[in-house]
């Protein structure tokens, strides 16, 4: 399937088709989320950026950043930052000796670029030669070879299937993530259900916010679309659409999906979804992902 960038400005709803559903991948599809980030980004974290003499302390930000807070699901560039500047505020890593890297470069690569991936760092490294580009590019390179070798064997979630399944006859369907590609079509050909989508968006198609706007809005009515994510990147993605939101919630997985597949589907087919119904399930994501880490308080 191919996933370049241009297919979001070509992309059609199919003939009788008025629904839309995007889906993120990690955390929400596929149970990858702590597999991923604890046996891979962490390892990858602490070592391609010399933490091991604060490992305990890198290690918690980095799982509070992408896995148990409000940045849940963020690009690992940004997430990179955040744990970056998390670590650097706290007194146990000072006492041992840790300082800030310089993160102006990274900064300025995020907001100058729109598709935040190895591809465009590629560039932007070898364009400007910078030390910290290149030591960012050989830790994100380390991430998905780590994936690569690592990461196999997931299915996806009880229930996904039989939603996918369902779902076909009435909707057209995308996957929207800052996964890069060639993972994402991996996971979903590798437990094949990459049939049932029209689409693989991962990062180096743009941000989800991207994704969704440059194929659900305006060709659907707002009411048909739905966004499912398991993190508030996903819902800011929907609201930059204008479409509705479903959330996977984080450490209730298999509830969120039974739920989904035999209450909220149906009230999203049948108008019901939004109002109360969706402000409830977006209230109960917000109680379980804080936005401040346990140190914090």
């Amino acid at each position: 399937m191919a996933t370049g960038p241009e297919m979001l400005k070509t992309f059609k709803p199919t003939a009788g088709k008025k629904f839309f559903i995007g889906f993120d991948s990690d955390g929400c599809v596929f149970d990858t989320m702590e597999v991923k980030h604890k046996e891979c980004f962490i390892p990858a974290f602490v070592w391609k950026w010399d933490l091991q003499s604060v490992s305990r302390y890198a290690r918690e930000c980095h799982e509070f950043v992408n896995l148990y807070s409000k940045y849940r699901g963020v690009n690992r560039f940004p997430a990179l930052v955040r744990q970056m500047e998390l670590l650097a505020e706290r007194p146990q890593a000072k006492a041992r000796g840790f300082k800030l890297p310089n993160l102006e470069p990274i900064k300025n690569w995020i907001a100058s670029e729109k598709a935040l991936g190895n591809a465009t760092l590629k560039k932007a490294v070898a364009a400007s030669g910078d030390p910290i580009l290149k030591k960012t590019l050989e830790w994100s390179e380390d991430i998905n070879r780590r994936i690569d070798e690592c990461i196999y064997g997931v299915p996806p979630f009880p229930g996904v299937r039989e939603l996918l399944a369902k779902a076909q006859a009435d909707c057209d369907m995308i996957v929207v993530s800052q996964t890069p590609c060639a993972a994402l079509d991996r996971e979903w050909k590798e437990h094949g259900i990459d049939g049932h989508v029209q689409m693989i968006c991962g990062q180096e198609m743009g941000s989800k916010d991207e994704h969704l706007c440059g194929t659900c809005f305006g060709r659907y009515e707002a009411v048909n679309t739905l966004m499912i994510g398991d993190a508030f990147g996903d819902y800011k993605a929907a609201k930059a659409a204008k479409s509705l939101f479903y959330p996977i919630l984080p450490g209730k997985e298999d509830e969120s999906w039974a739920r989904l597949l035999n209450e909220a589907y149906p009230r999203f087919l049948a108008g019901t979804y939004a109002g109360a119904y969706q402000d409830g399930l977006i209230k109960e994501m917000d109680e379980i992902l804080p936005e401040k880490a346990p140190w914090q308080l």
